[in-house]
C-alpha cells in the first residue's frame, strides 16, 4: 500500500475522513476559490522556470474557474486573484533568487521509499534547485497571510518538511511564500533538517500504518465538527 505525508496527516486529524478519501473513494467537492488558484499558480511558476509567459499560464489556468461558483473570502473575487498573482509573479522574477536549472526534471518531484510490509511512502516536492545560490528542496505556498518567522528553528520542524528532506536525503530546505495582499509579498524561508529530524521522518513514514479497511480504531476518534464538515465537504 502506498502512504504519504497527507494521508498520514488526515488519518491522524480524523480517521474517519480518511476512511471517505482513501478506503471509501470519496473525493472532496471543490469549493474553495484559494485551493484551486494555488494549483493554478504553480503552474504558472512551471511556466516561468521553463521560459515561457508565466502572466500568460496564469490566466488561462485560472480562467478555467471564472464562471466556477467558488466560495470566496470577504473582498475576493476571480479577478482580484488573478491581479494579485501577476503581481506577485512580477515581484518574483524581479527578485530573481530561485534557480530551477532542469524544469523538465526538478519540478513536481515524485519520490518513493520502500517501507515494511510491502508498503511504500510517496512525496510530490515542488523543486529541487537552488535558493540565493544554495542547493535546497523548495516548497511553494500561497496564502493572504505572512508565515511566522519565529521563534528561530521553527521551520525546521514542520513535519512535511521533515518527511521531504527524509525521503529526498536533501538537508537544507526552504518554503517561499507568496503573500495574497494589496502590496505583493515573497518570503523566502531557509532551513536545515538535523539527522534526528530526518530520523523521525523515517519512523512516521515506517510506523504509522493507517488501516486498508475498516472502520477507524476508537483510540482514534475523530472531532465531531471535523467529522460534520469533512462528510458534507465530500461526495461519492
Amino acid at each position: 500500500m502506498t502512504f504519504s505525508h497527507t494521508q498520514i496527516s488526515q488519518y491522524l486529524r480524523c480517521p474517519r475522513s480518511y476512511r471517505y478519501r482513501y478506503l471509501d473513494g470519496w473525493r472532496e467537492k471543490e469549493t474553495r476559490a484559494a485551493m484551486a488558484f494555488g494549483r493554478c499558480f504553480e503552474k504558472a511558476l512551471t511556466a516561468y522556470f521553463s521560459g515561457e509567459d508565466c502572466s500568460a499560464a496564469l490566466f488561462k489556468e485560472w480562467g478555467a474557474f471564472r464562471d466556477v461558483p467558488f466560495e470566496y473570502k470577504k473582498g475576493e473575487s476571480w479577478d482580484r486573484l488573478v491581479h494579485q498573482g501577476v503581481h506577485l509573479l512580477q515581484r518574483f522574477a524581479q527578485d530573481d533568487r530561485i534557480k530551477i536549472r532542469r524544469p523538465e526534471q526538478d519540478l513536481q518531484v515524485k519520490m518513493v521509499r520502500s517501507l515494511p510490509g510491502d508498503n511504500e511512502f510517496v512525496s510530490y516536492i515542488d523543486a529541487l534547485g537552488e535558493l540565493d545560490g544554495r542547493q535546497c528542496l523548495i516548497d511553494w505556498k500561497t496564502t493572504t497571510s505572512r508565515y511566522s518567522e519565529e521563534p528561530a528553528g521553527l521551520l525546521s520542524l514542520d513535519p512535511q518538511l521533515i518527511c521531504y528532506s527524509w525521503i529526498s536525503g536533501i538537508c537544507d530546505v526552504a518554503i517561499v511564500v507568496f503573500v495574497r495582499k494589496s502590496i505583493p509579498e515573497i518570503q523566502y524561508l531557509k532551513a536545515s533538517i538535523t539527522d534526528d529530524l530526518r530520523a523521525s521522518g523515517k519512523s512516521q513514514g515506517s510506523n504509522i500504518a493507517p488501516p486498508r479497511h475498516g472502520v477507524p480504531p476508537p483510540s482514534l476518534p475523530c472531532r465531531p465538527h471535523a467529522q460534520r464538515n469533512d462528510a458534507a465537504s465530500m461526495v461519492a
